[in-house]
């Protein structure tokens, strides 16, 4: 089965209006490793986590939400935020929905807009494990 694909159409009035963006899900070993990095940059900065939350994975993360990265210090954060935008494409032209390209940085003009993706790219990613996420927690 492919990977999962969505478009977000950019709603909120401002700059961004009417963008229209593909978010791609990762690779499944991306995906494994970017979960692994957020339990290993939470654990190295002594957060704590129920017992056993890692063999959760991704399911984990989407129980916790992207509270779980707010809680980092940005040096850390920095990365796996940025990991995020590596899944998201842009459609310059709505019209024509075939045509996708990678971003450049003047696609995105608003800040709230950027928030906004990222929380449609964690949603993507998440949404797959939340009926995992809460039997494997309960046990943890």
């Amino acid at each position: 089965m492919a990977r999962k694909t969505i478009e977000y159409r950019v709603e909120d009035e401002g700059r961004d209006f009417g963008k229209l963006f593909e978010l791609r899900e990762m690779p499944c070993t991306q995906a494994e490793k970017w979960a692994l990095r957020v339990f290993l940059a939470v654990a190295s900065n002594g957060i704590e986590l129920p017992d056993d939350v890692a063999n959760a994975g991704f399911a984990a993360i989407a129980a916790m939400g992207l509270g779980l990265i707010g809680k980092l210090p940005y040096k850390d954060a920095e990365p796996l935020l940025d990991e995020m935008f590596t899944c998201v494409r842009i459609k310059p032209d709505p019209g024509n929905r075939g045509v996708v390209r990678d971003l450049v940085e003047d696609d995105i003009e608003e800040v709230k807009t950027r928030v906004k993706i990222r929380m449609a790219v964690f949603k993507l990613h998440a949404d797959f494990s939340k009926a995992a996420a809460p039997s494997t927690l309960a046990q943890a």
